[in-house]
């Protein structure tokens, strides 16, 4: 299976990445770090991996037109804001979470969806988050984007062809740079990527034209 990741270079990105990878599959991936090139040497063709930003659309588009249509479609990177009440956050940094986490979201999906309706098959999996679902103080701008991330995926279900799927994922609670971001060392008690990953890769594989619009969370895929 050809599997797209976005946000490729750490995290959970890494870890699905590296799981899919080692259990046979072609991974397609983008990421902004340096982590890039280190990327490409461990992992060469059929493997892709590109040094880019996915709020910048002109190069997403030209990225699609270079890798083509993938079978699963992960729309991974997204920030978390440093934790502050709403009105303490200064603008920029809401603006680049916004950017990040909603436009690049969307210019992925503008530049790969259409690829994947021509061929009327394929999965697109956007990251959301519980807080997406539900919220926390000093968080509001992440719950924002995860909240939007959970509309904009149910819309999208509704505009694809019979046998496509469009589905937004809640991953659970795991120890990232992004949650100790939020949570500082407590993040330390909650399960590492890699861990996760032997979970969460073969259970995104399940899913599939059933789930098409469901919320779902890693872990409560419905038979």
């Amino acid at each position: 299976m050809k599997i797209l990741i976005t946000g490729v270079t750490r995290g959970l990105g890494r870890a699905l990445a590296e799981w899919y990878i080692a259990n046979g599959h072609t991974v397609i991936g983008c990421g902004r770090s340096a982590e890039v090139l280190n990327l490409r040497f461990t992992y060469p063709a059929p493997h892709d991996f590109t040094a880019l930003d996915v709020v910048e659309e002109n190069r997403v588009a030209i990225w699609a037109a270079k890798v083509g249509a993938p079978d699963l479609l992960i729309n991974n990177a997204a920030l978390m804001n440093t934790p502050a009440p709403l009105w303490q956050v200064p603008a920029k940094e809401f603006n680049q979470l916004i950017d990040v986490n909603i436009k690049g979201v969307a210019n992925v999906l503008r530049h790969f969806v259409p690829l994947m309706v021509e061929r009327k098959q394929g999965v697109i999996v956007n990251l959301s988050s519980g807080w997406g679902r539900s919220t926390s103080p000093e968080v509001a701008p992440y719950c924002a984007s995860k909240y939007a991330i959970e509309g904009l995926t149910k819309a999208l279900a509704q505009e694809l062809p019979a046998g496509m799927a469009a589905v937004p994922l809640n991953p659970g609670v795991i120890d990232t740079d992004m949650l100790r971001q939020a949570w500082s060392e407590g993040a330390s008690s909650y399960p590492k990527a890699e861990a996760w990953a032997k979970t969460a890769a073969p259970f995104i594989l399940q899913l599939g034209a059933k789930d098409n619009g469901q919320s779902v969370s890693v872990g409560a895929l419905e038979d």
